[in-house]
């Protein structure tokens, strides 16, 4: 790896839109971000709220979420 001050070497630092990110990243809620939030609580017919506190209850798994919010 080069030293630090020179140009960074894309292959030790791969991009974040690799499609196993892409994957990684669907898989999960981040109960900080609204927009997810907000789609999920769409897709789930609740409040926002509601998607928030399961989140925080649950964990951000989407499965686990959507598990639990059709309850």
């Amino acid at each position: 790896m080069r030293r630090l001050g020179r140009k960074l070497n894309r292959r030790y630092f791969p991009t974040a839109n690799t499609s196993r990110g892409r994957a990684q990243d669907r898989a999960r809620v981040a109960g900080g971000q609204d927009h997810e939030v907000q789609y999920e609580a769409e897709k789930e017919r609740v409040s926002k709220s509601k998607v928030k506190e399961t989140v925080k209850k649950v964990g951000n798994s989407r499965k686990k979420v959507e598990a639990n919010l059709e309850k």
